[in-house]
């Protein structure tokens, strides 16, 4: 083998320098020799880009060139690989893939978004030109879900794939659940630790984790589909009450996103708050942490778990796609050729087939119980368990109590009928709340 030192080097065009574009570069420089060592050529930054020139970023940019536009780095025969962390599913990010790849650059990118929206068009652009597009750092942060899927596991069919994909919601569910304190109240703690953005509705919504999973989806089952079919739902509507309860039936709340192979181009995709047994792995996954899980046929069930965010651990997926550049060692970007992928149709929520925690506010007087007993049996939805506490919550009559539901698996379809029934009862004063139940 041809010593490393003397290869020639692989230059680096590096557009966007906020967390991760600076974590990147401290990266490379901290650890100048290993990576040369791992990489087997040096790697260097030729140049690099962002909107503020002039910001105080603490550290040398001295040494790089800087491009005023990002597109410059796509046309510079310097560059052998543009690295995108501007961030976006449109626009800037957008057109600097799209031109780096028309000029057989190879591409590294933490943009998940922009994969889950582009992902089959710029997999398709970039086998046209013979070059590689690598996301690692698009899921998980650290977490080397990606080459696991991509490599380890190449050789088993995946059947299901998900898990905790959003530190932001982990740590305001772990928050709330540690302290019994609200919603708005833990969102602004986690705005305040920079864990959440000034608008969360990203991470808060579960569109943030739905661009994870639909990467994650397409990437371990090679079929194509359409992200809005994604069923998405986030934690807004998530109280302490129901948090207490859930403790109370021997249950965690967490954020998930699960992907599942049903049959031949029907797959379930859907992010939702989700009961998770207290004893069941995801469900002690706390703080910013996140962890997905996979069940293969041969390979049986395989759970990651790390940091899903943050400069270092997303810095270090990054590096790792260039150094696999450097080396050669590229898989086309979906892990087979892009025209193998198939279309798939997602299945919709009515057809979801589980068991559900349900949170009634009723008033206080004889039947109401049987009447909302007697509106399940007539859907067929099999209950598990009720409980009812007088004086738990606070509301504004003494006559009002909170009932709380635990179904069988049913077809929500089903469970979705009876509450609407339920909710035209004079005895029922709020919205019923569902939280869909997890379990293996």
């Amino acid at each position: 083998m041809d010593n490393p030192s003397v290869n020639k080097p692989l230059n680096l065009g590096i557009a966007g320098l906020g967390t991760v574009g600076i974590g990147v570069l401290r990266l490379l420089q901290n650890n100048q020799k290993t990576i040369t060592n791992r990489a087997g050529r040096p790697i260097r930054i030729h140049a690099v880009n962002a909107k503020n020139r002039h910001k105080n970023r603490n550290i040398d940019l001295t040494t790089f060139k800087w491009y005023e536009d990002p597109l410059d780095l796509a046309t510079d025969p310097d560059i052998d690989v543009v690295v995108e962390l501007i961030g976006g599913t449109n626009g800037a990010a957008y057109e600097l893939v799209c031109e780096a790849i028309k000029n057989k650059k190879a591409v590294v990118t933490a943009n998940k978004a922009l994969i889950a929206l582009h992902g089959n068009e710029l997999a398709k652009m970039a086998a046209s030109q013979n070059v590689p597009l690598l996301f690692e750092a698009a899921v998980a942060g650290g977490i080397p879900i990606i080459k696991t899927i991509k490599e380890a596991l190449a050789a088993d069919r995946l059947i299901e794939i998900g898990g905790i994909l959003n530190g932001t919601c982990n740590y305001m569910l772990t928050t709330m659940t540690r302290t019994g304190r609200g919603f708005e109240d833990i969102l602004k703690e986690t705005q305040q630790l920079g864990y959440a953005e000034a608008d969360p509705s990203t991470d808060i919504d579960g569109l943030d984790a739905a661009h994870k999973l639909a990467i994650l989806a397409s990437l371990g089952f090679g079929y194509t589909f359409n992200f809005k079919d994604i069923f998405v739902e986030g934690i807004r509507n998530i109280s302490p009450h129901d948090i207490h309860y859930a403790q109370e039936l021997g249950y965690t709340i967490k954020l998930v996103g699960m992907a599942q192979y049903h049959s031949e181009n029907k797959l379930e995709l859907r992010v939702h708050p989700a009961l998770l047994p207290q004893s069941s792995p995801l469900a002690r996954v706390n703080g910013v942490i996140n962890a997905i899980r996979t069940k293969g046929e041969f390979s049986g069930y395989l759970m990651l778990e790390g940091a899903g965010a943050g400069e270092g651990p997303t810095a270090t997926a990054v590096c790792a796609d260039i150094i696999d550049i450097a080396r050669g060692n590229t898989i086309p970007m979906w892990g087979t050729d892009w025209n193998e992928l198939r279309p798939a149709t997602l299945v919709p929520n009515s057809d979801f087939n589980k068991a559900y925690y349900i949170r009634l506010i009723v008033e206080d007087k004889p039947g109401v119980v049987a009447d909302i007993a007697t509106i399940f049996k007539e859907n067929n939805v099999s209950l598990r368990s009720l409980l009812q506490h007088k004086n738990h919550m606070t509301t504004d009559s003494e006559n009002t109590v909170p009932i709380v539901l635990v179904t069988h698996k049913n077809r929500e379809s089903s469970l979705l009928k009876s509450l609407k029934a339920i909710y035209d009862l004079p005895a029922i004063l709020e919205k019923p709340i569902i939280i869909r139940i997890e379990e293996p």
